[in-house]
């Protein structure tokens, strides 16, 4: 027998599923999230509902938003659950651990109701607006880094701000239109707080944001520069998309029914610029690391797991693997990887504090290799143009400009180009899922006559397409693996070594 996961049905839950011991009716909203997917529930949403475990925060309730059509299916499912959900994590000997995380108080689908959302991020009471909206969610140029507002739904969010009236439809417009109206009626600034996978994702959040507000409203972007707090984080859990066998599994071990779980690895890392003029949870009392400069810590997650991630999938994918474990577990490339993060990956880092950056990289290794996991090399092949630009292109500029090595990064870079070219070394189409898909597509299916012309877009690899030293490791790379395949040409370059 299954109990349908509510806030009804907690106490018919089986002992084995960890649920919340506090009153859930005496938690009040303190957050407003924007994204809420599978990430931010295994992450930012459990470390709140573990402080409120503790007794402690019980202010500072999330209410999450959805902005996408896409979103309407997670309103469905919190609300058909009292805004609980369960989250699994998955041991790599094959043991499961369920708990049920009731941190997430409201969901509020922003087409239904725009003026819902607004109102809760007027309300004094909401003191942190958090995101996940991804790393093209902030809409930054890849070459100038300067905020691009070309999006039809931020040109329709203008207009709103610049109006005063009607109601905006992106993350944006709602941010500097709840901002303008606190600013209106004496009520203190909310902290922006970007939990996504960028480099200086706060600073990121603050310059982009500004520039939008700017564009209509100087004086607004002038007071939302100088009074609201937008930290700095590096946010780590590999949580892969839920799959229907999760659900099932839910169901059939520990007789859970829930619409939507959430799977992940056991490994979780927060570090946290300490910058919340406004208040913030005592994080620190669940294992966040609060820390004055997050740079180095935000580094060495970007260049050696994240890029990591990218040196690990396309060639994975062409060699025949579909999953990240089976990549990680197969020798050579778990060499590969190594040799990516030890002799490319961390030159390029500053000294990060607490952090033995060996057992950094094994740990990487070990994590990518959980079996349980199951985390998909489509997944992250998915939205490349947002991610190599960010992740693995710094890499490569800082080893040419200090003579450092980088042939690891070019055989990854021309990797992407052999996978966006849409068909894989058994002649089998893949699906290549990115905004930027038909331009990326287009410039990968032009090898024929042109080696260099994926290359060629400056939006996404700045100069590289000058410098020979790259471009020729990068074409002996790309031909190998047209005429040879990717496994063989990954051998014949550990070989090498």
């Amino acid at each position: 027998m299954t109990v349908r996961l509510s806030g009804a049905t907690l106490g018919d839950l089986p002992a084995e599923v960890a649920r919340p011991s506090y009153d859930r009716s005496a938690v009040s909203p303190g957050i407003v999230h924007f994204g809420v997917g599978g990430f931010h529930r295994a992450h930012e949403a459990m470390y709140v509902d573990a402080l409120m475990n503790r007794g402690e925060a019980l202010d500072w309730g999330i209410v999450g938003v959805g902005l996408m059509p896409g979103d309407a299916r997670m309103r469905d499912a919190l609300k058909a659950q009292d805004g609980l959900y369960t989250l699994v994590v998955k041991h790599p000997d094959g043991r499961l651990e369920p708990r049920v995380v009731g941190s997430l108080v409201d969901y509020l689908y922003a087409p239904d109701d725009p003026q819902a959302v607004l109102d809760r991020l007027v309300d004094p009471a909401t003191r942190i607006v958090s995101l996940t909206v991804t790393e093209g969610g902030y809409h930054v140029n890849q070459v100038t880094g300067e905020f691009d507002p070309n999006d039809p739904v931020l040109q329709a969010d203008l207009d709103v701000v610049a109006r005063g009236d009607g109601m905006p439809q992106s993350m944006f417009g709602f941010v500097v239109t709840a901002a303008r109206l606190r600013r209106e009626a004496g009520v203190e600034p909310f902290t922006v707080m970007s939990c996504d996978n960028l480099p200086g994702n706060g600073d990121i959040a603050k310059k982009m944001i500004v520039a939008f507000a700017r564009l209509q409203d100087t004086e607004l972007a002038d007071w939302i520069e100088a009074n609201v707090a937008f930290p700095n984080c590096m946010v780590d859990r590999i949580t892969p998309v839920t799959s229907d066998p999760d659900i099932a599994a839910l169901a059939e071990q520990f007789g859970v029914e829930d619409a939507w779980p959430v799977v992940c690895e056991p490994f979780t890392q927060w570090v946290l610029q300490d910058e919340f003029p406004s208040g913030r949870p005592p994080f620190e009392d669940v294992g966040v690391q609060i820390v004055d400069d997050v740079v180095p810590y935000e580094l060495m997650k970007l260049r050696l797991l994240n890029a990591s991630h990218q040196a690990l999938c396309y060639l994975g994918y062409l060699s025949g693997y579909r999953y990240a474990h089976e990549v990680a577990q197969d020798p050579l490339f778990a060499e590969f990887l190594l040799g990516y993060m030890t002799e490319e990956g961390t030159p390029t880092l500053p000294e990060v504090p607490g952090v033995d950056l060996g057992v950094y990289r094994r740990q990487l290794i070990e994590r990518f290799a959980n079996p349980e996991v199951r985390d998909t090399l489509a997944r992250l092949c998915a939205e490349s143009s947002d991610r190599i630009p960010k992740w693995l292109v710094p890499v490569i500029v800082r080893n040419l400009e200090t003579g450092g090595a980088f042939e690891r990064s070019a055989l990854v870079v021309a990797t992407w180009a052999r996978y966006a070219e849409g068909v894989d070394e058994a002649g089998e189409p893949i699906e290549v899922v990115d905004r930027f898909k038909d331009r990326v597509m287009a410039a990968a299916r032009r090898y024929g006559e042109d080696e260099l012309a994926f290359l060629r877009d400056r939006d996404f690899f700045g100069d590289l397409v000058d410098t020979e030293a790259f471009t020729t490791a990068y074409a002996a790379f790309l031909k190998s693996l047209h005429d040879n395949g990717a496994r063989i040409t990954l051998e014949d370059l550990e070989a090498s070594r």
